[in-house]
């Protein structure tokens, strides 16, 4: 028989739900984005760092080195020092928004609606989906590619198809992403803990393939392309903050994944093993394959996978695209994929489950990309380049998350002091539908980085984005709190 109220159990420091029917018949619950129980907490700190090193060994990553270059004006040494110190300082968010997860084992979208509200949650949660679909596109026409490569290198008739095949490749892809998901958080599991060592491995034979063929005292010693005499420290800051928001987005949904964390230390320490020297070593081979491509053949090439389709050696071209297919692959799915997922069922969890969920990020991930693939097929003529897309909009777009991450951080730790009232979080009545001080935390700090982007006087404003955002919004809403005790009403402990 089915009992009436929820209960809350603490096992180790970690908090399980023992659903009710006050909670199994909210319309704010469904299973999937449920507290996951203690037993399927199974994530080590093995399995975090695997994460990490499968999601930062991408193409996006191996070309940063090359965007701070060439669109911030910095030299190799002070682009690859950027990119080590964005993700030393992105970690900080990513594990202090990790706790909540790991603790009560809830995923993004339920944590936000103790900062935002029942209902209002979901406005935070559709800025942070639409960003992770644009990324889901730009990584599936890289995997897309690779898959037209590695095609076009075992059967001769697949190269004449072009662009078409480009567009084959990208819904096969497509579909290879959503069937992983679909499969559920241990399939994941699995895909990183086997694509890391692969992913390492390749990054290894890239370097010593390329070593010979670039002098790295010449490389280092390359001019920045910024006026001459002019200070660094506006370029590299301008740099550090677009690196930050490389994964700023994940510093908002990292629950999505600590929730199957055996424990605080193993999100901290996988974190920490896993992401800064992963992203520092993976761009740091971009710029030299970049430097060497010329030499190895023939043409400056940016991004891996048109690099290795320059190979004359079909073996090496066919095992080479599987190994990027793989590598796309595991940072797609838990990067781009899982958020959205959980985010659209926080829409309607009743009416809108997994299955749904990742069908619809599929197709606004596809629509994103559909001027692309019409201009593959010699459907369409535009100037607009992935390269631009991916450099301008959603790097730009990232910054706009700073004030999210600052108000969860001061939500769960200074607000809350770390206790939630975890069935509440899932039935209506304790926390308010719409919570007015995460709605002014997060709306001026957007508004006066919008308005900054007229004013050369507060340009630095936008510049510096992710860094003025999270910290306004942090500070907003901490006052914002203190003034209107009325949000303590959310503010329960456990019922142990």
């Amino acid at each position: 028989m089915q009992q009436s109220r929820s209960e809350v159990i603490e096992r180790g420091g970690l908090y399980e739900l023992t659903a009710g029917e006050d909670v199994l018949d909210s319309p704010r619950y469904n299973h999937d984005i449920a507290p996951t129980k203690v037993q399927e907490r199974t994530w080590n700190k093995w399995h975090i760092t695997a994460l990490w090193v499968g999601m930062a060994i991408c193409v996006p990553t191996y070309t940063l080195g090359g965007v701070l270059t060439a669109y911030f004006g910095l030299t190799v040494g002070e682009a690859l020092l950027a990119i080590l110190l964005a993700n030393i300082v992105v970690l900080i968010p990513l594990t202090l928004n990790a706790f909540a997860g790991t603790k009560y084992g809830i995923p993004f979208p339920v944590l936000l609606r103790s900062s935002f509200g029942m209902v209002g949650s979901n406005v935070p949660c559709l800025i942070r989906a639409v960003v992770a679909c644009g990324w889901f596109g730009i990584q599936t026409m890289f995997g897309g590619l690779a898959i037209h490569l590695l095609l076009g290198s075992l059967f001769d008739g697949w190269k004449a198809l072009g662009g078409t095949g480009e567009v084959i490749g990208f819904m096969i892809f497509w579909a290879l992403n959503l069937w992983v998901v679909l499969r559920g958080a241990e399939s994941i599991k699995w895909l990183e803990t086997l694509s890391a060592p692969l992913l390492v491995l390749v990054g290894i034979g890239l370097l010593v393939w390329a070593l010979p063929h670039v002098s790295l005292t010449e490389l280092m010693a390359q001019p920045p392309k910024r006026p001459e005499g002019a200070s660094v420290t506006g370029y590299f800051f301008a740099g550090l903050t677009a690196m930050v928001g490389f994964w700023a987005t994940l510093s908002l949904n990292i629950p999505d994944f600590s929730r199957y964390a055996k424990s605080q230390k193993d999100q901290i320490v996988g974190q920490i093993i896993g992401l800064p020297l992963t992203m520092f070593l993976f761009a740091a081979l971009g710029v030299v394959m970049t430097a060497a491509s010329a030499s190895l053949v023939g043409e400056t090439v940016a991004d891996p996978v048109n690099l290795i389709g320059h190979i004359q050696s079909p073996i090496w071209v066919a095992l080479a695209m599987a190994l990027i297919i793989i590598a796309t692959l595991s940072t797609n799915t838990a990067a781009n994929i899982v958020s959205p997922t959980n985010d659209f069922q926080n829409l309607a969890p009743k009416r809108i489950g997994r299955t749904k969920a990742v069908m619809l990020t599929g197709l606004v991930g596809l629509v994103l990309m559909a001027h692309e693939l019409l201009k593959k097929l010699g459907l369409l003529v535009s100037d607009v380049s992935l390269e631009t897309v991916y450099s301008n909009w959603l790097l730009g777009y990232s910054s706009l998350l700073g004030p999210i991450a600052g108000i969860m951080v001061v939500d769960y730790f200074l607000i809350r002091k770390q206790q939630l009232d975890l069935p509440g979080l899932y039935r209506d009545g304790v926390y308010p539908a719409w919570n007015l001080a995460g709605f002014i935390a997060f709306g001026l700090p957007v508004a006066l980085t919008l308005m900054s982007l007229g004013s050369d006087m507060f340009s630095w404003f936008y510049d510096y984005g992710w860094f003025t955002g999270s910290l306004l919004g942090g500070l907003l809403y901490y006052g914002v709190c203190s003034l209107r005790r009325s949000v303590a009403v959310g503010v329960a402990k456990p019922s142990v």
